[in-house]
């Protein structure tokens, strides 16, 4: 039986070839433009739980590193520990969006983060070349973070063995990168001035902000669950497009309890002076390349230079 392309006739193939040109031509400038930048990507939701969007991610990153970017990977993996916690019938809750985690739950989410997810990321990538690190925030003392509290309804409370990081070990990352690897990093840190062996679960956005802000990085992309922002949830006809820190900061109070991590991570790190960030729905494939190389981009862009709006979406003012 004849393939699909042999049955094709050399007029549609020239035409297919054709637009696959013009999609690299859009992109030239866009490369030239982030050669040797260095972009945190946050890696989760739905995106790590298909094979086919696990193996889309994992090509965009090998496709970066080839591009001369210098791509750095932050990921949890809430989905995994949920399902681990429940097999071991260890109860969790939900604060302002992030997992009220016990020293036994801190446990799991180690193992589950460290043992199985970062290595699966890692083993994907290197499929495109040996490239990819495997890290938790512990090695090297990456990550070094202290108890985080939320505020709950005018409210400070705590959430356990959950951190909010205080340093990054930069010139781990520096040399990784300019030796040419893609350091793959696990949101689990050290207590700082704590009890060696006991670990802190960070919320991945708000870990690939703090690693964006300290590595004063070009660009922050967070994938999620859904195509970005929206003004009013669930509104599909309100997704933003871009919008200044400013403006984002009056909105932040009233978001859905889910997005104020990303969006907190986001102002945070623009406002530290990481240069853009991006709300990205990690449910499309290839959803980094699209908003990193289009002139269109498809999710939600965050930036401290309102003229930066007015000229671009996907790629730099």
């Amino acid at each position: 039986m004849n393939s699909t392309a042999d049955q094709t006739t050399p007029a549609q193939r020239l035409a297919q070839a054709q637009a696959k040109a013009d999609v690299l031509t859009e992109a030239l400038p866009w490369i030239k433009t982030f050669a040797g930048a260095t972009i945190v990507i946050k890696y989760g939701g739905n995106a790590m739980v298909s094979p086919e969007l696990q193996q889309a991610f994992a090509d965009d990153i090998a496709f970066l590193r080839f591009a001369g970017i210098r791509p750095i990977v932050v990921h949890g993996g809430g989905p995994q520990i949920s399902s681990m916690l429940d097999r071991l019938g260890i109860s969790s809750e939900f604060r302002a969006g992030q997992r009220v985690t016990s020293e036994e739950a801190a446990h799991v989410a180690r193992m589950v983060l460290s043992g199985h997810v970062n290595r699966d990321i890692v083993a994907r990538i290197n499929q495109n070349g040996s490239s990819a690190v495997g890290l938790s925030g512990e090695d090297g003392d990456l990550l070094l973070a202290h108890p985080a509290q939320v505020v709950v309804d005018g409210e400070v409370v705590g959430l356990g063995r959950v951190g909010e990081v205080e340093r990054v070990s930069t010139d781990l990352l520096h040399e990784l990168l300019d030796a040419g690897r893609v350091p793959v990093v696990c949101s689990i840190a050290s207590e700082l001035g704590g009890e060696p062996g006991k670990p802190l679960n960070v919320n991945a956005d708000l870990a690939a902000a703090a690693i964006a802000r300290h590595m004063r990085a070009d660009k922050l992309v967070m994938l999620t669950d859904v195509a970005g922002l929206y003004r009013n949830w669930p509104d599909a006809d309100s997704l933003i497009s871009q919008i200044s820190t400013d403006e984002l900061r009056e909105l932040l109070p009233v978001l859905d309890a889910g997005m104020i991590p990303k969006m907190t991570a986001a102002l945070e790190a623009v406002e530290s002076g990481v240069g853009h960030a991006h709300i990205v729905d990690g449910r499309v494939e290839h959803s980094i390349l699209l908003e990193i190389f289009t002139t269109e981009g498809i999710g939600t862009m965050v930036s401290a230079d309102p003229d930066a709006l007015e000229n671009t979406m996907g790629g730099p003012a």
